[in-house]
């Protein structure tokens, strides 16, 4: 919320101090400031506070309660007027998305330029000056945080010189035209201010969306003598919706959906009708007021023991007190230090003792909590670390023998365990196991595997993660291998888990999944990785096991080539590594990624097909880079010759 210093000083006698010093007594007890402009302050009001401090006013008792400043005047405690009711206007409420509606005719007003003092605050904060009616409109809603509008009463059907207004949800197709000139199609159930016409209350056009935006179709002119000033307390969920599906936000949905006290809406008619009054003239026909569930301010109560003890401070009933009225509130104590608070009605947000406490602790200041250290003692309830320690030791066995620690989703297509409201359709249980995602891991990793810089003649991956039993959770091993290059290995899962379980888990661990060449499964069994862990201790990272990688980007190049019978791989291999060797640039992998063989002219030839991927630590590497290299590759196993055969790329 953009805050003006001069428009806070209206509320008190002393001078405020500079700029800087208030914000930075709002960032220690209340706010984060995101900026100050000379004397304008942008303050971030997070929502448990929104629903005051939106608002000049409620900046204003935070100023306050942080530097120890009484207000002058606080226009929230000032009794509200008994006003006259009047037969000119009638209101209903047709939804439950309103708490209170409130509306004044105001009749002989004088629509014109607003005065100076009125222009300069609502432009200090980034408003434009409009007319003076609209601009006390505007004026109320920064000052104490009460959105409210006024129309102009002679566009707005009557009967019998009476006005019948309803607070309505809106039915199919309707539709409005804000004071912006936008037309809106209305979702069904938007809560709107509407006329009602005829004898049988037929519903009349839509005048505003409630909460949201005036319309046009009542817009405030120069030429306006009649207002209809409307002020309510909407549904905050129900506005926040509106605003979201319309995508309309504005001032007053922003203040609705934190969703301000009802009781403020009394106070929000008392200070416009005044300001109309004093800066337009106009006469006060009468107001109208519909409550139906007037709201209940439920005492709170806090011992300064429970305070203390939460707060972990030392503080005295002298420093409860001094908080308590710093923040002006009403309050009662026993002889056993209870305090018994009851909070104004704008304070949404103290409801149990928690919320008393923070208060309490922050205008004391949390720099007032003493740094305790940790004693010999202290330390006893340290929770047992060698579950983990064990885990961690797991993952060094198995990352020395170059496996590659992965991450998968907890949920899944299937498993024992459903989710009631599950947020992919597609996985609606808890993991079982974690089988089938490695087996997905490595599907995936293959088809990107030559792709990715760095040895990949093969895949090993491994997981150690939570999966869930009806019966309990339960935390498993599932490790993952591929070949990619040559034929996949049957047993080295079977070796890598022998020797894990000889050297480490123990040889009872249960493998609820049925063990294959690429994904074995096993349960770890917390009474091993506990005894496991006891003389853990972290080892180092094996020489040459990391590589710095190129923040450039790679290159790809694809080369095939038709060779005599019992030509071997590696030959080929190594005539494109022995060319690439010789440029400024790195040769990072070379992958094999086909092979067949076919009989040409009646002879057997093999046919080999390499990837090759190319990286510089210098730059990035374009085809005036490779297109020469390519072509001394070419050159050269064109020109090999082995058993009187020539070697043909194709």
């Amino acid at each position: 919320m953009i805050v003006s210093l001069k428009w806070l000083q209206t509320y008190f006698a002393e001078p405020l101090p500079s700029a800087e010093a208030v914000a930075e007594a709002l960032t220690f007890h209340a706010c984060e400031i995101e900026e100050i402009k000379g004397d304008i302050l942008d303050v971030k009001v997070l929502p448990d506070r929104a629903a005051y401090a939106l608002s000049h006013r409620g900046i204003a008792t935070e100023v306050a309660a942080a530097l120890g400043v009484p207000m002058k005047r606080d226009p929230l405690r000032e009794p509200l007027p008994a006003w006259s009711s009047t037969d000119q206007l009638t209101i209903s409420i047709e939804t439950d998305k309103t708490a209170r509606q409130m509306g004044a005719l105001v009749r002989g007003v004088k629509v014109g330029p607003s005065p100076a003092w009125l222009r300069e605050a609502l432009e200090s904060i980034g408003q434009r000056s409009i007319n003076n009616i609209v601009d006390a409109t505007n004026f109320v809603t920064f000052d104490i945080g009460q959105p409210l509008h006024a129309f102009d009463a002679k566009k707005i059907h009557s009967e019998n010189g009476a006005l019948n207004i309803t607070i309505r949800e809106t039915g199919e197709g309707e539709k409005v035209t804000t004071l912006s000139g936008d037309d809106f199609d209305l979702p069904k159930g938007t809560v709107v201010i509407a006329e009602v016409k005829g004898e049988e209350g037929e519903l009349g056009r839509p005048l505003d969306i409630a909460g949201v935006k005036g319309g046009v179709a009542s817009a405030i002119t120069e030429d306006t003598t009649d207002l209809y000033v409307s002020v309510a307390n909407f549904d905050g969920t129900s506005i926040r919706k509106t605003a979201q599906k319309l995508k309309l936000w504005t001032d007053a949905s922003l203040r609705f959906q934190n969703r301000p006290s009802p009781e403020l809406t009394a106070y929000g008619m008392r200070d416009v009708l005044r300001l109309i009054q004093e800066i337009a003239g106009g006469e006060l026909v009468g107001v109208v007021d519909v409550y139906p569930e007037p709201t209940e301010i439920v005492p709170v109560q806090v011992s300064l023991e429970r305070l203390n003890s939460y707060l972990g401070t030392d503080f005295t009933s002298e420093d409860v007190r001094t908080a308590l009225d710093r923040l002006a509130f009403t309050y009662s104590t026993t002889v056993d230090d209870l305090y018994i608070v009851t909070p104004h009605f704008e304070r949404r947000d103290i409801v149990i003792p928690e919320d008393l406490i923070e208060e309490i602790g922050r205008i004391i200041g949390y720099d007032r909590v003493p740094s305790i250290p940790l004693t010999a003692e202290d330390q006893s309830v340290i929770p047992d670390q060698n579950k983990y320690h064990g885990i961690e030791r797991i993952k060094d066995f198995l990352i020395d023998r170059g496996f590659t620690e992965l991450s998968t989703q907890t949920f899944a297509t299937a498993g024992e365990i459903g989710l009631a409201n599950p947020l992919d359709q597609t996985k609606p249980a808890l993991r079982a196991g974690l089988a089938e995602n490695m087996q997905n891991a490595l599907t995936r990793a293959v088809s990107v595997a030559p792709r990715v810089l760095g040895p990949a003649s093969e895949i090993k991956l491994f997981e150690i993660g939570t999966v869930f039993k009806k019966d309990a959770e339960y935390l498993s091993l599932v490790l993952g291998y591929k070949q990619l290059v040559g034929k996949q290995s049957a047993t080295l899962l079977a070796e890598v888990i022998s020797q894990l379980e000889a050297e480490m888990i123990g040889v009872a661990a249960e493998r609820p999944a049925v063990a294959s060449a690429e994904v074995t499964e096993i349960l770890l069994a917390d009474s091993n990785l506990a005894q496991l862990g006891a003389s853990y201790a972290p080892g180092k990272i094996r020489a040459g096991a990391y590589k710095s990688f190129s923040i450039y980007p790679f290159a790809l190049r694809d080369i095939a080539v038709w060779t005599p019978e019992r030509t071997e791989q590696d030959e080929v291999s190594n005539i494109i590594i022995g060319i690439a060797e010789q440029e400024d640039f790195e040769l990072a992998r070379i992958d094999l990624f086909d092979r067949f063989s076919k009989v040409i002219d009646g002879k057997e030839r093999i046919s080999y097909a390499f990837r090759l991927v190319f990286e510089s630590f210098e730059r990035t590497l374009s085809d005036e880079d490779l297109n020469p290299l390519m072509d001394k590759i070419t050159s050269a196993l064109n020109a090999t010759v082995t058993n009187g055969e020539q070697w043909e790329v194709r």
